[in-house]
């Protein structure tokens, strides 16, 4: 009896301590540090799934309190804020037993609220806007590159091109700071999603599953945001609206990318249908994600795929 009583508090221990050690590795590891940091929620998942929300929330609290006297107290916040909310969603969908298709949503939403909470954090800490703070380093680190480029004997008309470039590139990313938000909680989530399965199926608990990549299908509201965004950037541009020019351009490079993810669906679907499978079939998805034309084209098919749903049109057809 005594050692079921104290198994919650010995396994919720080692859990905070494996949370330490993923954000320290996290930092002191060059070049992978960011990946493995994507880790972070799963240890809170694990341990909210075995063992309930509170464990989970008191293991978050000592693993954040542990981080800020060993490594600092910024670094600790940070990361209690962009991925703590992640890993209590994520244990606390896999405790309820929540399919794939309800339980990604809410980890997804999760991890956009850690991500604005990263952002207000650092707002309230600095008093700057993190974009521009992004924006400036960037911007310097291509200078150094030029700097580098001039010195070991490029020409300067391509030095100008290139910067040219590099500015309106920047200029860009500088507008589509809220598609930015949105698409690192989605990479937050997919990870924790996919990484948290695996781990909790080797622990024996039963996983939600996600439905064949082919049977995705992406909710109409897509097809119409795009529409409408290409309104906005008309009126935007044409009538010096820069609010609605950016709000805009994000609804559209967001609608694209929905869209994207629907065309690759739609052309699993046709992979399957004429049995293209293993290496075949890898290297046509990257022949398309490489190729911003061919990407392009397979966006715009699957806003409309959203609408018509060419599936169900192939499959009356064939009389499946």
């Amino acid at each position: 009896m005594d050692s079921h009583r104290i198994t919650p508090l010995t396994e919720g221990g080692l859990l905070a301590a494996l949370t330490v050690v993923i954000a320290i590795a996290s930092v002191y590891l060059p070049l992978v540090g960011p990946f493995i940091a994507l880790l972070w929620p799963l240890p809170l998942a694990v341990l909210v799934l075995r063992h309930g929300m509170r464990q989970g929330i008191m293991a978050m609290l000592v693993a954040g309190a542990a981080l800020a006297m060993l490594i600092e107290p910024v670094i600790a916040l940070r990361l209690v804020a962009a991925f703590g909310p992640l890993g209590l969603m994520l244990g606390f969908g896999y405790r309820k037993g929540y399919a794939g298709v309800k339980l990604f949503p809410l980890v997804f939403l999760a991890a956009m609220l850690g991500e604005m909470a990263v952002l207000g954090l650092i707002f309230a800490i600095f008093g700057t806007n993190p974009f521009a703070m992004l924006m400036d380093g960037l911007k310097s680190a291509f200078d150094t590159t030029f700097t580098f480029y001039e010195q070991a004997g490029m020409s300067a008309e391509e030095i100008a091109a290139g910067r040219s470039q590099i500015d309106t590139g920047l200029l860009l990313m500088s507008q589509l700071g809220p598609l930015l938000i949105i698409l690192l909680g989605l990479l937050d989530a997919a990870v924790a999603f996919f990484f948290g399965g695996k781990i909790i199926s080797r622990l024996g608990h039963e996983v939600p599953q996600q439905p064949p990549f082919a049977d995705w299908r992406l909710p109409k509201a897509f097809a119409y945001l795009f529409g409408f965004a290409m309104v906005g950037l008309y009126w935007g541009g044409t009538r010096q609206i820069d609010w609605l020019y950016q709000a805009s351009l994000n609804a559209d490079m967001l609608a694209l990318f929905a869209g994207l993810i629907q065309g690759l669906a739609l052309m699993a679907t046709v992979m399957n249908k004429f049995k293209v499978r293993g290496f075949w079939r890898w290297l046509f998805y990257l022949l398309i994600l490489v190729n911003g034309l061919f990407a392009q084209i397979l966006a715009f098919t699957g806003l409309f795929d959203m609408v018509f749903d060419y599936r169900r049109r192939f499959s009356r057809h064939n009389g499946d």
